[in-house]
């Protein structure tokens, strides 16, 4: 009989311990518990978490708002008959990316024809130059535009991609925890891995929480601004082909 309940200890040890748990985890004891370098990979995970989220609220508004001051600046820029007016709209709409390309192209385009007019009256002309010149000022201010759109965004698509790996590091961390415990103790019953375990899948939870929305977040941003890099392309022929057949004719 005694031999009998000695045999069943183990498991009646195990099943208490389900019990005390079954009302839910204590997961910041069971942080608190997991060690220096458990502690440090769910700090790390979850900081990373909380950047990527500031990061994502602060480009979504940027992004959405860089497309709707766009549609306001295309309006009035076909809508318009005056260069000076349209500028005047772009310094409004600052937060579109294509109005700053357009201010980029038109000032040089005030320096090409100011230019040109005092050519002209010496008796020189350099047309040619003077195209490539608001062509390149288009050029570089897409690149600008492009270059602030996507700030930080890098910092989403390394989220992504370390996360589950530093997660995978927790794991394997407390797994080598749960295997030591049970050298030590000579028991590998329940109760003595139980807690061990639960670190580690809390530490892979927390690299998949950090992972999954930064890669969900970093395709949506990618593909907005390829759209906006695409409008600042085409709005850049556009107006090229304006100011040639205007200016340059």
């Amino acid at each position: 009989m005694t031999l009998a309940m000695t045999s069943f200890a183990p498991l009646l040890a195990g099943r208490a311990l389900a019990a005390a748990d079954a009302g839910g985890l204590d997961y910041l004891e069971i942080a608190r518990n997991s060690g220096p370098v458990g502690m440090a990979v769910l700090a790390l995970l979850i900081g990373a978490s909380a950047v990527c989220w500031a990061i994502i609220v602060k480009k979504y508004l940027q992004l959405r708002r860089a497309r709707d001051e766009s549609v306001k600046f295309l309006e009035t820029f076909w809508q318009s008959k005056r260069l000076d007016a349209i500028y005047e709209a772009a310094d409004r709409l600052a937060s579109s990316p294509i109005s700053q390309v357009f201010r980029a192209g038109y000032v040089e385009l005030s320096k090409v024809t100011a230019q040109k007019r005092e050519g002209d009256a010496a008796g020189m002309s350099d047309e040619l130059g003077g195209i490539e010149n608001v062509e390149r000022a288009l050029k570089r201010a897409t690149a600008s535009e492009v270059t602030h759109l996507e700030s930080h965004i890098s910092f989403l698509g390394t989220t992504a991609s370390a996360a589950p790996f530093v997660g995978l590091f927790g794991t394997v961390w407390g797994i080598m925890r749960a295997f030591h415990d049970i050298y030590r103790m000579g028991n590998a019953n329940l109760a003595i891995v139980a807690r061990p375990i639960s670190e580690a899948l809390i530490a892979t939870a927390v690299g998949l929480f950090a992972a999954i929305p930064a890669v969900v977040a970093y395709n949506y941003f990618v593909s907005k601004i390829r759209v906006l890099d695409s409008e600042m392309t085409n709005f850049s022929s556009d107006f090229l082909n304006i100011v040639r057949r205007h200016f340059f004719s």
